[in-house]
């Protein structure tokens, strides 16, 4: 089984962390890291005021049903793909580009780091150029682009067949 990491950029949707917790948890993803603005269960060392903290705990868990405490996690406000955590992980996002792979043909190797970006603006340019491929899933209706939990759900499935 494949070693994955999933980090979550800039996610706005408490509802769609929490849809990513569950997700990761189903395919048995190692960690999950919350980075930017994407809201994070509460965290041991927390130092949001306690009624926030709490409100948006319970938001995530709303869809994780429980996940959040059986995946481990961590937060950083900082993205920093080049962390001796992620050491020797393909740094993969998960994204349309003009230099994105269909999923399809993407040959995964056996540590990966998924990386997903913000729901509507996806990922910044500057994290793309640090990112060794970029993988899209190929649209065949009329919509764009999947909702990021739902297209976390498809990469994740991809990678672990």
């Amino acid at each position: 089984m494949r070693d994955i990491i999933v980090i979550a950029h800039n996610i706005r949707s408490t509802h769609n962390v929490g849809s990513i917790f569950r997700t990761c948890e189903g395919f048995g993803v190692a960690k999950l890291i919350l980075s930017g603005y994407t809201p994070y269960p509460a965290l041991p060392s927390d130092t949001r005021l306690p009624h926030i903290r709490d409100k948006i705990t319970a938001q995530i868990h709303k869809t994780a049903l429980g996940a959040e405490t059986m995946v481990p996690y961590e937060y950083h406000e900082t993205l920093v793909l080049g962390t001796p955590d992620l050491a020797g992980y393909e740094i993969v996002a998960l994204e349309q580009h003009e230099r994105s792979i269909n999923l399809r043909d993407y040959a995964p190797s056996d540590k990966i780091a998924l990386l997903l970006g913000e729901e509507v603006q996806g990922i910044t340019p500057e994290l793309l150029e640090a990112c060794g491929t970029i993988v899209e899933i190929p649209m065949h209706g009329h919509k764009e682009s999947f909702n990021v939990s739902v297209a976390t759900g498809i990469a994740l499935y991809a990678l672990t067949i």
